[in-house]
């Protein structure tokens, strides 16, 4: 799981006191960067001519940045993997699933999907999680360039798929875009990439009265849901629970309430759609609220 905010600013805050720099608060005291009894690393850094200063604190400031950007849990380092692919050449046996999406033309997924292994699939809380592959060390098979795709069901252990490998089953049109049909399988360096969304989240409830299956799809940032919270016109907040896939339940009894939602992904952030369900709302429809950015 990516660090929350909170989790993220002291770390920053943490990383940036070894080097001789303060984050909070703005207006250092005078005596700091000559008073470093206090810390091991400062009698060294006191010893060292002002160039030399400089530049150690250029090498560690980049590495912080890296590090804060690796954080996020978007674009960090490439990972080595394995990818094959199926459903078709439409993708139509990629339908379903078991993040529970339904039909990905009509929820906006696409073609550019993926069956997760075990080992990334997380029990399903990796459901609705952006990745962005490239296929490497295989000249015969591979094509250049990258696809992003996001994750929708499971590939059951089983060969590739077993633990602890990680392994992405991709639909056919989008495997063909980094591999040759013929490959069958290919290495591939993959890495977690912030979802691109176009619209609001989307919430389909299914169900009856007290049985409230929420379906959360279209979610941008982190794209991978970790909590849910339900609010009615006249109740207070309540937290859902997963079902499967990012299918979350309620047993309250909310009908005749316009509702609102709470959707907090992998790395902390959270969006909240006030009434984004008007008080007429009913089973099998769709709603959409806010959108991470």
């Amino acid at each position: 799981m990516v660090p929350t905010a909170s989790k993220k600013c002291q770390m920053i805050s943490q990383s940036l006191m070894l080097t001789g720099i303060y984050l909070f608060p703005s207006n250092p005291p005078p005596h700091f960067l000559t008073n470093f009894s206090g810390f091991p690393f400062f009698p060294f850094f006191s010893s060292l001519l002002p160039l030399q200063r400089m530049a150690l604190l250029g090498f560690l400031l980049v590495g912080i940045l890296s590090t804060v950007s690796s954080v996020n849990g978007y674009y960090g380092g490439w990972i080595n993997a394995h990818a094959t692919f199926y459903g078709g050449g439409d993708a139509s046996g990629t339908m379903g699933g078991a993040c529970g999406y339904g039909n990905l033309y009509s929820q906006g997924y696409g073609t550019n999907t993926a069956a997760l292994s075990t080992a990334l699939f997380d029990n399903g809380l990796s459901c609705g999680a952006c990745f962005e592959l490239r296929c490497v060390n295989d000249p015969q098979w591979c094509l250049p360039g990258t696809i992003v795709v996001t994750a929708t069901n499971f590939c059951p252990p089983g060969g590739w798929c077993d633990a602890p490998n990680q392994h992405f089953d991709l639909s056919q049109p989008v495997f063909e875009h980094i591999a040759q049909y013929r490959a069958g399988i290919v290495p591939v360096a993959y890495r977690r990439v912030a979802c691109r969304k176009s619209g609001g989240i989307r919430f389909t409830i299914n169900g009856h009265s007290y049985f409230n299956l929420v379906l959360v799809t279209n979610v941008g940032g982190a794209g991978d849901v970790h909590a849910v919270s339900i609010k009615g016109s006249r109740t207070a907040w309540q937290p859902m629970s997963r079902n499967w896939g990012q299918n979350w339940q309620s047993n309250s009894y909310l009908n005749g309430q316009s509702l609102s939602f709470r959707v907090v992904t992998s790395d902390g952030r959270a969006v909240v759609s006030f009434n984004a369900a008007p008080a007429g709302w009913s089973f099998g429809q769709t709603y959409t609220g806010g959108q991470f950015r």
